[in-house]
């Protein structure tokens, strides 16, 4: 087999499908996937030359996609290497479309994933290109100001990417990384967390050992020391653990992990967030930081076994610590942690033990001997876990995550786990009261059924207690309780498939060679029989008890509930699962009972005769022969019987007798065609009775067996699904069935048997359908012409007919076919559709019938809506046969998505992972192929769009905008389908659309206006006409919108209509991207084309581009960037045109100013016109409008920023200090430099000048980048913008902001208040201003001095919220301005915010935080030291009473924190300054300061390779703190907090002053818990004591805030994470204390 398809493919294929190989038509797939191949080889190394990137390359590299859905990588090494490179190159092109973009890179994930068939000798990616990628996308400078709109999927597409190609970046890569982000590594900085989620995301891992020293080793030392000095989880402390557990997997065995063990475990223990004592306060950064589990259990699995095997001991102390928290009536936010850790950790060493001993080796280095677990290890983790998964089981949170936990773990070891499992199931189902533990415990047993019945050398006895098992299961099929008969049904089918139904007990008497254990099994057989005889009992009464007329009054619905589907599913899946697995004995039986069953009583066809019907149709699925010898001849005779009577087919209501027959021959006749053959006449003839019935009923269920006839002969589907290949009715002799149970299906040999139409069934079908369905087409046509009248019933069961015979013989149609519309859009590359077989060849000679009712349908319909529009039954009717014309060819998505969903959960709950190799029963993966072949006949992307298709589409585009509502919704949701499916044909319809919103046309009805709106807006999944990814779409479709506001149709006093122009605008803007301006393809992509072109095997069907051909693609991309600029700026002049119309109503001007807002981009600038209307709008009455004018005008200064000149600077040269060997951080000599120093400031325009100014905080703090880029000079820069240099766009905005009259305006509204008590310091505000002074410098400050002292003056809260918005605007700015003009700013700044502080308020103290923290992020503070020297003056001056000083405090702190490590001077004096004020008596400014001294002391860490710092010391201060509590510490009287709060009445006695003062102290303790490093643990030690001390007050402890605190502090103690050098301190201080 292998070499024959080696000659027709003529290459090796990577990994292909195995499913294909078993499809009845396989042998012509090679040939096929061959010719695919070609074709997309040869027209995308095409459409890449030619540099066409749309839509040549997008639509064939969709194609390469969906050749992977359907062959897997069937190509050679070679080719498979050429599209991940080609690619690699796509992905990367600069400014590429954000949409082609995800589409490339998901494509190149596809390429990656399976990474055992590439080495990284095959392949080399490189990292800095998609550094850069992934940097200006999630990093992007300028998304934040409108200019770029990304989609949320982006980021996981992206991180997605990266993962996969790291694999292959080259070795010299890691040193790079780490050269490139160390310097970022500043742990006060944001940039902490970005290089740390860095080097998660690029560091590669997977290498062989000979480069391990060029790979982790360069920094798993340095990583290890900083994750484990670290004490209180910052952010980045999960990434680290991340980047840590993928090390441990990808090297087992190489990494040394045996000196963290304790550590690694103890964090983990953390970080579960289990509550301590009964205060349950928890620092809140600990729960959105704490470990991502998976790769927890990852870390964990990857380090169990090697000699020692220490993680298990450390394990077994993990579990036994938690153990009692899994018990089922504990519960908390921390229960579903614990659960996914149970769930997850058995699931994780499985796939170790796979990898070690199952997998086929590749390339990746294997693991070492030495280290792979042992079966002893196993053992010993199994044993460790079993306790808390059996505590789990009846956890509250349902049972499921302990199910898969035991799942995994019987797979290990079955002995262990399975028996105590037993050991409850057995209980819960003798009682009858707890119906949770016995759905827990079967939810648990199903999962280990299979291991349970393998046994194998460890648990021979497994097998023993299947029968068992399913007779006491037998009771649950109850029909007064839904969840447990589910459960039981789930159950019982699990069982059931695995196992054969055989009598084996004579086997007892003829063999003696068995076994004790197979003795036994052959014995208990025997019951088999009754076991399925009782469950069909079980069954009748279920249907007994849920017949229609005792579950329902006369009034309510007649159609099955939710919950009596889902029964009627369970039952009759189980049912059949049940008669497959029966011997031919059992079976006859099970058929004889279920036939007298259904044919002595009469069901209701709609609940309890589904059921039935459902019973004798599985009954009849599985040996169809014996069944229709029994169904057949006596549905019919009783059917026949009944309509003998004339007046019968015009009863309105008919016998329920004979709808029964009916129904269940219906059901019957969904069986193997070719036995239907035998009784073809006496069906026609039933047909032919009962298809013109009067009554709807009868007549629907004549229409269910004609489709069921039809299909059944017509379709290719596998007609037997038993658990082994070729049934078991053999001799006992020669085979034994037992011994099959549990045996899983083999992919190589499944022999299954395919039911292919022969010729006799295709006969029969196109004469079922001349006999029935050409009269009824001829009906329906002389009905369209107005040759014949018909009645509204007989019209909708002609449909009827005409619906079922598509559903039924579909398959054997040829699809629709015709002229290809053209003209929708140029290429140079050819865009043919794929076809692939599916296995039938189209008969030419018979009638197409599927043109045949085309033909007839669209006259039809175009009658009824004009002469009976009303008849919407008929009209329902019509939009589905439309819908099958055009996609139906044997199978409906819907039904694929739903049945590959639950194949996805029937092989999860079954699988094997331990050995893999598609190890699952024969049934799931007959099923599996089945899907396989339904997925070719359901692939259309990128089918043709012919003029058959759009005279469909139209006709569709008329029903969605009819007069009645469900009309329309139904054709929309068809439309919307057909839109997705043919290639552009969006382009052809849209404008169609768009003419029914035209302002100009008076004859457009509301309905239809609305319609056209809901094909705007699309479904949730499909096609938004309103946002397509292209220019032209985007320009027509927005337009109108916005115009329709004058349309006639339009009002807006209906709510629907205003509420549908709400949600387009609010899809408009969610799902809006970026759309490029500029496509370029690079030369090395080109390169690449041109390899793709000339590769062979197989040769690609059309070769490489001329010279000519090549220099036209050239041409055309020029123009097409050149186009897309050009419609850009039509669009935006379009848009600015309908807003200068007066008669537009206000909500279109907002929409038209979000869609122009949309348009903003960062390479090409706004035209001038739109930036003078926005302008204009920053004054617009209304407040959305100046929203959204802020928010552009922001957007639109950044564009019109001129770069400014960057120099490279060597840090060594300036500081004079040659840099150490090694790593050392901290205040270093090298980097003194950097900081503020009192003495030595730029006071003068020449220090100024010769100052080297470094604006970002984080750089020199780790070490320096390789080169260190800060800004030139002064005298190097441009110039500052005067009137003569300015272009138009910038002049607009100056003429505007230097007229005082527009300023006024402008102030005022800014000034304004929004919500009451909700507004806060607007970002987007300072963004506007930063701009204007970073743009213009000073040009606008005499305009805006006066407004600006004005506001100051003014103590209101949205006045000074507006002068602080405006001072970090100023502030930030300036940055680059000339020394006389920061000067002069500062000379004019500094009395104002003197002033605008001393009337600080409740409301606002928060904004001046903001304005003065953000004022100082990112800026050297050598050149803000006048703010700084101004806000060290005087926090605590006492003028202002407490209030002020608090807030002083809290705006000083602002400004100091953003400054982190580069002011120790200032927190140096600050610190000397707030000493001797601890012991203020005011409660808030005690909070205040305790929170400053947190930020003082901040800088005091104890990382890896840092040195001492040079801001304050955190023991020093305590020290000198303890001796002022000295009293407080050495009497043994308890401490009272009823101190009379009074200031200054005489000094006050040392003991009162040092109980303030310990209030502070406190403050300080409480608010550094969650914010530092590091736990100064020493020093808190000391002060252990005192908060023990801390008496109760007598009447009330809702005041007591002393001892409160005191509480807190030891809660939040008691959270942290201790170094074990500081255990025993701890242990001695504590038992000091003791009393």
């Amino acid at each position: 087999m292998k070499k024959k398809q080696v000659e027709i493919l003529g290459f090796v294929p990577q990994k292909e499908n195995v499913y294909n190989k078993l499809l009845p038509y396989a042998y012509k797939l090679d040939r096929e996937s061959n010719d695919i191949l070609a074709q997309i080889k040869g027209n995308l190394g095409r459409a890449v030359q030619l540099r066409e990137l749309w839509p040549g390359v997008l639509l064939w590299t969709r194609k390469l996609s969906t050749y992977l859905r359907l062959y897997g990588r069937k190509f050679s090494k070679e080719d498979h290497v050429l599209f991940i490179k080609l690619l690699c190159e796509l992905v990367t092109i600069p400014k590429l479309d954000i949409s082609m973009m995800q589409s490339f890179a998901r494509l190149l994930i596809n390429l990656l994933k399976k990474k055992e068939l590439l080495s990284r000798d095959d392949l080399e990616l490189p990292w800095r290109p998609l550094y850069d990628l992934y940097e200006s996308i999630l990093y992007s400078k300028t998304e934040h100001l409108g200019l770029n709109w990304f989609p949320n999927s982006v980021e996981n597409v992206l991180k997605t990417l990266v993962k996969s190609c790291r694999l292959y970046f080259p070795e010299s890569a890691t040193q790079e990384m780490l050269d490139e982000w160390r310097p970022l590594l500043c742990p006060f900085d944001v940039t902490m967390q970005k290089a740390i989620s860095y080097f998660e995301l690029f560091l590669p891992t997977i290498m062989p050992p000979e480069q391990h020293h060029k790979g982790f080793k360069l920094w798993f030392d340095d990583m290890m020391d900083l994750w484990v000095s670290v004490q209180n989880l910052p952010a980045w402390e999960g990434n680290l653990v991340n980047l840590f557990a993928r090390l441990a997997n990808d090297n087992i065995g190489y990494v040394n992990w045996d000196p963290y063990i304790p550590k690694i475990f103890t964090r983990v223990l953390r970080s579960f967030n289990l509550p301590v004592g009964t205060s349950q306060m928890i620092v809140p950064r600990y729960l959105s930081n704490s470990y991502d589990i998976g790769h927890v259990v990852l870390w964990i699995s990857s380090m169990l076994g090697g000699p020692q095997n220490q993680v298990q001991k450390q394990l077994n102390g993990l579990f036994s610590s938690i153990a009692s928290f899994y018990h089922p009536s504990n519960n908390g936010r921390w229960l579903m942690k614990l659960m996914k850790l149970l769930q997850r950790l058995p699931a994780s060493v499985v796939r170790r033990l796979h990898r070690e001993r199952y997998k086929k080796p590749c390339w990746i280095t294997p693991v070492p001997a030495s280290h792979r677990l042992t079966d002893q290890d196993v053992t010993d983790f199994v044993e460790s876990m079993k306790q808390p998964v059996l505590m789990a089981m009846f956890s509250k949170t349902g049972s499921m995550d302990a199910a898969q936990a035991l799942q995994n773990l019987a797979l290990m070891r079955p002995e262990l786990v399975i028996p105590p499992v037993l050991e409850k199931t057995y209980p819960a189902m003798e009682t009858l009261t707890e119906p949770h533990q016995l759905t827990a415990t079967l939810s648990c047993m199903i999962g280990m059924a299979r291991s349970l019945l393998s046994g194998g050398r460890h648990y021979p006895e497994g097998p023993a207690h299947v029968l068992p098992l399913l007779m006491r299961a037998l009771p649950g099929v109850d029909p007064n309780d839904f969840s447990k008969c589910m459960i039981t049904f789930q159950f019982i089918a699990t069982f059931t498939t695995l196992v054969l139904l055989v009598d084996c007990s004579s086997a007892l008497h003829e063999k003696n060679d068995l076994t004790e254990m197979e003795r036994e099994l052959c014995s208990a057989s025997a019951e088999f029989e009754d076991f399925v005889l009782q469950f069909m009992d079980r069954c009748f009464a279920l249907i007994d008890s849920s017949t229609l007329e005792q579950t329902r009054e006369e009034t309510e619905t007649e159609k099955m509930t939710h919950l009596e589907s889902l029964v009627e599913l369970g039952l009759s899946s189980t049912f059949s699962t049940i008669l497959t697995q029966c011997s031919m004995e059992i079976f006859k039986v099970a058929l004889e009972k279920v036939f007298n069953f259904a044919t002595t009583n009469i069901f209701e066809t709609r609940v309890a005769g589904r059921m039935v019907a459902d019973m004798c149709r599985a009954a009849a699925k599985c040996h169809p022969a014996e069944s229709l010898r029994l169904f057949v001849p006596y549905c019919c005779n009783a059917i026949t019987h009944l309509t003998a009577n004339e007046d019968v087919s015009n009863e309105e209501e008919l016998d329920k007798e004979l709808l029964w027959n009916l129904q269940l021959l219906s059901e019957v006749a969904r069986v193997d065609g070719e036995k239907l053959l035998p009784y073809r006449t006496q069906l026609v003839q039933i047909l032919q009775l009962t298809l013109r019935l009067r009554c709807k009923q009868g007549y629907s269920l004549a229409c269910n067996l004609l489709h069921h006839i039809l299909r059944s002969t017509a379709l290719t589907y596998p007609t037997d699904y038993c658990s082994v290949p070729g049934g078991f009715n053999r001799p006992l002799q020669e085979y034994l069935p037992i011994k099959d149970w549990g045996r899983p299906g083999d992919v190589w040999n499944l022999e299954i048997q395919w039911h292919v139409p022969s010729a006799e069934e295709t006969a029969f079908v196109f004469y079922v359908l001349d006999l029935l369905l050409q009269p009824e087409l001829q009906r329906l046509q002389r009905y369209a012409q107005g040759e014949q009248d018909m009645s509204r019933d007989d019209v909708l069961q002609s449909l009827c007919i005409v619906q079922h015979c598509l559903l039924g013989a579909g398959s054997m149609l040829r699809p629709l076919d015709g002229r290809t519309v053209t003209g929708l859009v140029p290429s140079m590359v050819s865009l043919e559709e794929t076809k692939l077989y599916i296995g039938v060849d189209y008969d030419e000679s018979r009638e197409n019938y599927r043109e045949a009712i085309c033909k007839v349908m669209r006259p039809l319909l175009h009658y009824i809506l004009e002469h009976s529009e009303d008849d919407t039954k008929s009209l329902f009717a019509i939009i589905k046969i439309i819908s099958d014309l055009m996609h139906f060819r044997g199978s409906h998505k819907h039904e694929f998505d739903s049945r590959w969903k639950s194949f996805i959960l029937v092989k999860k709950s079954m699988e094997n992972r331990l050995h893999g190799k598609k190890q699952h029963i024969r049934a799931l993966l007959i099923d599996r192929v089945l899907l396989q072949h339904e997925m070719r006949k359901l692939l259309v992307e990128g089918c043709e769009y012919k003029t058959v298709h759009q005279d469909l589409l139209r006709d569709l585009l008329r029903l969605s905008t009819s007069t009645y509502s469900q009309v329309r919704s139904k054709a929309q949701n068809v439309l919307f389908t057909a839109l997705g499916t043919y290639n552009f044909c969006c382009r052809d319809i849209t404008p169609r659309v768009l003419e029914l919103l035209e302002p100009t046309r008076t004859d457009v009805t509301q309905q239809q206006f609305k319609g056209a709106l809901y094909c705007l807006l699309g479904n949730h999944c499909g096609v938004c006409l309103a946002n397509l990814h292209d220019w032209d779409c985007i320009a027509q479709t927005w337009l109108s919108i916005v115009r329709s506001g004058l349309s006639s149709a339009m009002s807006l006093e209906k709510p629907s209509i205003v509420r549908l122009f709400d949600d387009l605008a609010d899809k408009v803007h969610r799902q809006y991207e970026t759309i490029g301006i500029y496509f370029t393809v690079p030369e090395s992509a080109v390169l690449l084309g041109r390899h793709i072109t000339d590769s062979s095997q197989p040769t690609p069907h059309i070769g490489t581009p001329t010279e000519q051909e090549l220099e036209q693609g050239l041409a055309l991309q020029q123009d097409k960037n050149h186009e897309a600029v050009q419609k850009y700026e039509k669009i935006v002049r379009d848009l600015l045109e309908c807003l200068d119309d007066r008669d537009l109503p206000w909500k279109f001007e907002h929409i038209a100013i979000g869609f122009l807002s949309l348009l903003l981009r960062d390479d090409y600038p706004l035209p001038a016109p739109a930036v003078l209307f926005f302008v204009q709008s920053l004054n617009h009455d209304a407040l959305v409008v100046r929203k959204m004018a802020i928010a552009a005008m922001a957007g639109i200064l950044k564009q019109l920023k001129r770069p400014l000149k960057k120099i490279p600077v060597s840090p060594c040269d300036i500081s004079g200090v040659t840099e150490p060997e090694g790593l050392v951080a901290g205040d270093k000599p090298g980097n003194d430099w950097l900081q503020y120093h009192g003495d030595s400031l730029p006071n003068t325009q020449q220090d100024w000048d010769n100052f080297c100014f470094v604006e970002k905080t984080h750089w020199g703090y780790y070490c320096w980048p390789k080169n260190l880029m800060v800004y030139a000079p002064a005298a190097e820069q441009p110039k500052d913008l005067s009137a003569e240099n300015m272009n138009e766009r910038e002049r607009v905005i100056y003429d505007h902001f230097t007229e005082p009259m527009f300023i006024k305006q402008l102030i005022e509204f800014l000034s304004l208040e929004d919500r009451k008590g909700k507004d806060k310091f607007n970002p987007r505000r300072f963004c506007l201003f930063k701009g204007l002074f970073r743009n213009y410098s000073d040009a606008f400050l005499p305009v805006l001095k006066p407004h600006m002292e004005q506001l100051a003056n003014d103590s209101h809260e949205s006045t000074q919220r507006c002068v602080a918005e405006i001072i970090a605007g100023l502030v930030r700015g300036s940055k680059h301005w000339s020394f006389s003009k920061v000067e002069a700013l500062w000379k004019f700044l500094i009395p104002l915010m003197r002033t605008a502080l001393s009337n600080i308020t409740v409301e606002t103290y928060a904004d001046w935080g903001t304005c003065v923290a953000t004022a100082c992020e990112s800026r050297d503070p050598r050149k803000l030291h006048w703010l700084f020297e101004m806000l060290m003056e005087c926090p605590l001056s006492g003028e202002g009473g407490s209030f002020v000083d608090a807030c002083h405090l809290y705006v000083l702190q602002g400004g100091l924190a953003q400054q982190e490590w580069r002011v120790p001077e200032l927190l140096h004096r600050l610190l000397s300054y707030l000493e001797p004020k601890l012991t203020q008596v005011y409660k808030n400014v005690r909070e205040r300061i305790g929170s400053v001294l947190t930020y003082i002391f901040m800088i005091d860490v104890t990382l890896p390779h840092t040195l001492p710092t040079k801001s304050p010391h955190i023991a020093e201060f305590t020290e000198r703190i303890l001796s002022q509590l000295k009293p407080l510490i050495e009497g043994d009287e308890e401490i009272q907090n009823h101190v009379v709060e009074e200031n200054g009445v005489g000094e006050q006695d040392e003991r009162t002053q040092a109980i303030k003062l310990l209030k502070t102290v406190l403050k300080w303790l409480m608010a550094s818990a969650g914010r530092s490093f590091s736990t100064p643990v020493p020093q808190q030690l000391q002060l252990l004591p005192l908060l023990f001390k801390i008496a109760p007050v007598e009447n009330d402890d809702s005041y007591d805030e002393l001892k409160r605190d005191a509480k807190m502090c030891l809660s939040l103690m008691s959270q942290g994470l201790l170094y074990p050098e500081q255990i025993p301190t701890v242990l001695k201080v504590l038992h000091e204390v003791r009393p």
